[in-house]
């Protein structure tokens, strides 16, 4: 286990150490922020006016968004060659085949959580596992609720240790699917706002750049829509965290926090533009539809 976090600490020293960032300008006639650092040329006329006004973006260097590739633009560092240009790669092509870079970003989405689906199954039997472990889990702590001494500690451990070895427990094995997302969710975000493409595109009758409050602020405000969907498949995701080997004091805790995040979250999605919050909307509502299915299996078994 010691081996397993050393790991996870290095490798998330060389993401930070190595992760490219988008940079930003805004246009002084227009007020829009735009990204610096494209990886392709932006087709709207009030797009390139604006770029064409910035001395440090070169539209001649850029390719086309249709003709954007994997190794455009030259080497930026590990993260942004490992995980950025390809997912903008993906996007572009998968866009371009079903027409829309929206429909792409959902695909897209729904794709990666099912290369994680192993990871994920194994956090449902992890958290099954626990909810039949929790009686003894109890039991062990009222056994042990008044002993302090270091003796009494070790002994606790070793057989809580057991315990977790009879139901087949790994209580780290839970957070790779967590592990894994947050980097693909920081990587999607850099890769959406470095195309310029993916902010021209519109699903139905949401701008895929813009954001839901510079929708509400023009009057437009079906985009609050999008706010309550994240909102929404925000909850019920955490809703679903298993918090059956908590105690009561420590499942107060976590539904504090879990409400926190949600708030967080929800007021965060705000100032994401909709491409971002599509993808967080889809992956989030087939990870509770793929955790309902997983959970009713694993009763069956």
């Amino acid at each position: 286990m010691k081996n397993i976090k050393k790991l996870f600490i290095v490798l998330m020293m060389v993401v930070l150490f190595t992760t490219g960032c988008t940079h930003t300008f805004q246009d002084k006639k227009t007020e829009k922020v735009y990204t610096e650092n494209i990886l392709c040329k932006p087709t709207d006329k009030e797009s390139l006016k604006a770029y064409e006004n910035n001395k440090n973006v070169d539209l001649k260097k850029l390719p086309d968004c249709e003709d954007l590739k994997i190794t455009s633009g030259g080497y930026e560092g590990l993260w942004t060659n490992i995980l950025v240009k390809p997912l903008a790669w993906i996007i572009v092509k998968v866009g371009l085949l079903v027409k829309n870079y929206g429909i792409s970003i959902i695909i897209l989405g729904i794709l990666l959580r099912l290369i994680v689906l192993p990871l994920s199954k194994q956090t449902i039997d992890m958290s099954e596992n626990m909810k039949k472990a929790n009686p003894e889990l109890m039991s062990l702590e009222r056994k042990y609720a008044n002993r302090t001494d270091q003796e009494s500690l070790l002994r606790k451990n070793q057989e809580m240790l057991l315990i977790y070895k009879k139901y087949n427990i790994k209580p780290f094995s839970g957070c790779l699917v967590s592990f894994i997302q947050l980097p693909l969710f920081f990587a999607f975000l850099e890769a959406i706002q470095r195309i310029p493409a993916i902010m021209e595109e519109r699903l139905l009758w949401l701008d895929l750049g813009v954001t839901p409050w510079e929708g509400i602020r023009l009057g437009n405000y079906y985009y609050i829509i999008v706010v309550i969907l994240i909102m929404l498949t925000t909850y019920f995701s955490f809703k679903n965290m298993n918090t059956a080997s908590l105690n009561e004091e420590q499942a107060k805790q976590t539904k504090m926090m879990t409400t926190f995040m949600v708030v967080f979250i929800t007021l965060m999605s705000f100032s994401l533009n909709v491409g971002i919050g599509l993808y967080w909307i889809s992956t989030s509502a087939f990870a509770i539809i793929q955790n309902f299915i997983l959970v009713k299996m694993k009763k069956k078994n």
